[in-house]
């Protein structure tokens, strides 16, 4: 089979008049497609003939022409003849593609320019392989299969349909956890993919904005050899994630992509996506973040043996590395984020942190990776929880003490470390602590929006040493790019990242 040419990057235009389709050509081009497809069925009226030479005269980037009926997700309402008598006058003006649906039947429209297409919005259908050979027998030049996905396992289907076609295929998963059918369609070599002139202008369920794909991505660097990582969760489109490491390849010139991966909770979910990757090396991933509601279900995928210790005592990964192998490890950087981030703000090597007293508040995933750490490194914990039982609990299994909320008022703490929700955006006027002890020297707020909660400015008011959530956010991240990639994390650019965000919001 010869090379396929280079994947286009297609901006679907979905104005309601042509004249406002023809002033969005040149935005596209500036913003990097390669080519644009002009969705007539978006038009609030059907185009005349005068309207169709004036959107293809002169077109600055290749046009692919579209008028989607409603049956298959688009908003042609008209007769059938009318709307395919669209379509070959556009491909009479010299349109450069027209999209035909499979379900239109056979027509005499220039097999050599047609991009033959089949949606499913319903799912991922169980005859794929089937109906990609059908799309791949007929004399259309391109094949085109989108359908919904249910996870990002799905988009590692749509991989394989443009992997076994013999002609140019776009095969797209639509949707959130779809994703990365979409980003990744050049690494994988797919014929185009889609990407929105601007958030809100998506013609399809999970496209990206071509700003997103050409700058968060790196469009342009991707390639067959890519390198890919990516983070697990659910929700996971708030994450800074994506922008934190892509900025980091960026800056030290690494061939990675990092990608937002939906799965939705459970450990079947979860498994089904894991066995998938593992099941296609040729897709050279190479890592995984880990985020709720996930953590408990990488550490059982990934095996307590494959783990570090503390991940062992905190029952929680959220770190996969793929190793050349083929194997995976699993590691906890939750905690080494924290402990670093606490123990450089004091001038301290982690042992430092033996017998020194320390408040935690909270008894959640983050208190619990930091307290395995503490009493790790011999420091005198106290939980303080607003639910005593699970305070106690989590101070059973890590030899150390629990009280509740109430105790704070006699609280003997050098050290004071908010693990709750207390103080995030939007709440910003609330804090753990109405007053700050005099013993107390440090305070660390894992709470990293706002950057400079309240109970920080009371802390710095009391003279206390202050630690960020950013810092142990920035650790985090950092230690997951090391494991990963083998070199040093630019740690100053991917601060930069997450200050900047933060700022944003």
């Amino acid at each position: 089979m010869p090379p396929r040419p280079q994947t286009k990057l297609i901006c679907p235009l979905v104005c309601s008049d042509p004249a406002g389709m023809k002033a969005a050509m040149a935005d596209a081009k500036a913003l990097g497609a390669d080519a644009v497809e002009l969705r007539l069925d978006y038009l609030a009226q059907p185009p005349t003939a005068e309207d169709l030479r004036a959107l293809l005269a002169d077109a600055p980037l290749e046009t692919i022409v579209t008028c989607r009926p409603t049956a298959e997700g688009g908003r042609f309402d008209g007769d059938e003849a009318g709307r395919l008598a669209l379509l070959h006058q556009a491909a009479e003006l010299g349109a450069d593609w027209i999209d035909l649906e499979q379900a239109a039947g056979p027509t005499d429209l220039p097999p050599d320019r047609t991009i033959l297409s089949r949606h499913d919005f319903a799912g991922c259908p169980a005859d794929l392989d089937e109906l990609a050979a059908g799309l791949d027998a007929s004399p259309a030049a391109v094949n085109k299969v989108a359908f919904a996905a249910a996870g990002p396992e799905d988009a590692l289907r749509a991989f394989d349909v443009v992997r076994r076609c013999r002609k140019p295929t776009i095969a797209l998963a639509m949707g959130e956890p779809g994703v990365i059918s979409r980003v990744l369609a050049r690494k994988i070599g797919a014929f185009g993919t889609f990407a929105a002139l601007s958030a809100g202008a998506e013609s399809a369920p999970g496209q990206p904005a071509l700003e997103e794909i050409t700058g968060l991505y790196r469009w342009e660097r991707l390639g067959a050899q890519t390198t890919v990582c990516g983070v697990i969760g659910c929700p996971v489109g708030h994450s800074m994630s994506p922008a934190i490491h892509n900025a980091a390849f960026a800056a030290t010139g690494l061939d990675a992509v990092y990608v937002p991966l939906l799965i939705q909770p459970g450990e079947e979910p979860f498994r089904r996506f894991l066995d998938a990757v593992r099941q296609r090396p040729w897709l050279n991933w190479r890592g995984l973040s880990v985020t709720i509601p996930h953590k408990e279900n990488a550490l059982r995928y990934v095996g307590p043996e494959h783990c570090d210790e503390l991940a062992r005592k905190i029952g929680a990964v959220n770190t996969i590395t793929f190793e050349p192998d083929g194997t995976l490890r699993g590691d906890n950087t939750d905690y080494a984020a924290a402990i670093d981030a606490l123990c450089e703000a004091m001038g301290v090597a982690r042992t430092g942190l033996s017998g020194r007293g320390v408040a935690v508040l909270g008894a959640g995933g983050v208190s619990r990776a930091l307290v395995a750490a503490l009493t790790h490194y011999g420091a005198r914990v106290t939980i303080y929880n607003r639910t005593v039982d699970r305070g106690e609990a989590l101070a059973a299994e890590f030899g150390c003490s629990a009280a509740g909320r109430e105790g704070l008022a006699d609280l003997a703490a050098e050290i004071v470390i908010n693990c709750t929700s207390l103080g995030m955006h939007p709440h910003v006027d609330r804090s753990p602590l109405e007053a700050i002890a005099p013993c107390v020297k440090v305070v660390f707020d894992t709470v990293y929006n706002p950057i400079d909660t309240l109970l920080l400015r009371r802390a710095r008011q009391a003279g206390c040493t202050c630690v960020t959530g950013v810092e142990m956010f920035v650790n985090q991240a950092a230690g997951q790019f090391e494991a990963w990639t083998g070199h040093q994390a630019p740690r100053d650019v991917m601060r930069e990242v997450v200050l900047g965000r933060l700022t944003r919001i």
